[in-house]
């Protein structure tokens, strides 16, 4: 299989995060730029899929992210209003962008990075996806 799908590997405290996420009765998606069989294949065999109650591809949608439009077909594939959600992402452009395009909070996953964008901010930054999923969990 191509694109390096067989190799990803979702980490242990993101997966905790998400179980906690879930057991707290928050709603988890995933939008993804890319092409579909490979995203659906990474999300598969990282374990996502058991994971979150949806996701969009932006081939399958024909929307590419920071587009408002995919936000919302994930909120529809999940079941639950957009309004209200967090955007939790490691792209300034496309995941953070988007966010602020649909005035929705984010959270940055910087990875130590430093915020280089103009115009707009997340409402939070985390080093990883477990501080970004805990952030989210605790702002309830």
């Amino acid at each position: 299989m191509g694109g390096g799908a067989d190799r990803v590997v979702l980490a242990e405290d993101a997966r905790d995060a998400l179980v906690k996420a879930r057991a707290g009765g928050w709603s988890c998606g995933i939008v993804t730029n890319g092409r579909t069989a490979q995203q659906v294949a990474k999300i598969r065999a990282s374990g996502l899929d058991r994971l979150v109650q949806g996701w969009v591809v932006s081939e399958a949608v024909g929307r590419k992210k920071p587009d408002p439009e995919i936000f919302r077909a994930a909120a529809d594939a999940v079941g639950v209003p957009l309004e209200g959600a967090w955007v939790v992402g490691d792209s300034p452009h496309a995941d953070i962008a988007g966010a602020h395009e649909l005035g929705l909070r984010s959270v940055w996953v910087s990875g130590g990075r430093a915020w280089a964008a103009e115009g707009y901010r997340p409402t939070h930054v985390a080093v990883d996806v477990a501080g970004a999923i805990h952030h989210v969990i605790r702002s309830a």
